[in-house]
């Protein structure tokens, strides 16, 4: 049986990218029987994309999730850094697919501001190649790491993981992460929004605290790269999920469908992401 859902919500995908972790993701995505999905930003990596690498895995989630839209689930795009091509296609609907830049929701009676978070980066702003050149050396970091693991594996030992390692030591990862969460935080209780839902830093969290004489609910969905988490909405609660192989190994007795099915993507969206 699938868990039904009210809401889930992933993040920083990175279809494209050695990095993504699409088969963990659409095991999840077919274990879930979901009326809203948010996919908030950076889900195709546009940035790194290239043809001769979009392997059958990160295929199917596309195709995964357009089934799931045209079984009645609504589907939101928030537009990140990575996929930032798209923008221009900004306020686009097809049946129950939607491409936003951010999202504004009213949940019992409270107020809900969703996007990627990226507009908190100075990198992104200020020096988009910078940034560019960055992400490509985070995704051979990613790759070398999955080597390592491979070896690690075979040998017995557990996984690890350096780019957590890396932002657990270095201080201005860690104060980034901090800026980012307060900064967040201060915006949300300025407008006075309840909850806001972000993104980009791959930092799964959820935490509530008080600024500005108000309450906010700060949630961060993490990402698909290192983490693998998505955050769930159901029964008037939010959640953290974080994917664990062995949860997900004899679903429904059988492995996720990787079977190529024909897909219909907007002429815009097919000609930004050729580009």
């Amino acid at each position: 049986m699938k868990r039904k859902l009210e809401i889930a919500i992933i993040s920083d995908v990175h279809l494209g990218t050695y990095g993504c972790h699409a088969k963990e993701l659409l095991s999840y995505l077919e274990s879930i029987s979901v009326d809203t999905l948010i996919l908030n930003g950076d889900f195709i990596d546009i940035w790194q994309f290239r043809k001769r690498y979009f392997p059958k895995e990160h295929m199917a989630v596309i195709q995964c999730i357009l089934r799931m839209a045209a079984r009645g689930t609504r589907v939101y795009y928030i537009t990140g850094n990575h996929d930032d091509a798209l923008r221009r296609y900004s306020d686009f609907s097809s049946g129950n697919i939607y491409l936003r830049d951010h999202l504004i929701l009213q949940l019992k009676g409270e107020t809900y501001w969703i996007f990627h978070g990226d507009i908190f980066d100075l990198s992104v702003k200020i020096s988009p190649l910078v940034a560019k050149l960055g992400g490509k050396g985070y995704d051979y970091l990613i790759l070398f790491n999955r080597l390592v693991n491979k070896i690690r594996t075979s040998l017995g030992m557990h996984k690890m993981s350096f780019t957590k390692k890396i932002k657990e030591q270095v201080k201005k990862a860690v104060k980034f992460i901090s800026d980012f969460e307060e900064t967040a935080i201060n915006i949300a209780a300025s407008n006075d929004y309840d909850y806001v839902i972000c993104g980009h830093i791959h930092q799964p969290q959820i935490k509530t605290v008080e600024c500005k004489g108000k309450t906010v609910t700060y949630l961060n969905s993490g990402d698909w790269i290192e983490n693998l988490t998505a955050l769930e909405y159901q029964q008037d609660k939010w959640s953290l999920h974080e994917f664990s192989e062995a949860d997900y190994r004899h679903w429904q007795g059988k492995e996720p469908s990787l079977a190529p099915r024909e897909i219909n993507l907007p002429e815009g969206i097919m000609v930004a992401l050729s580009r």
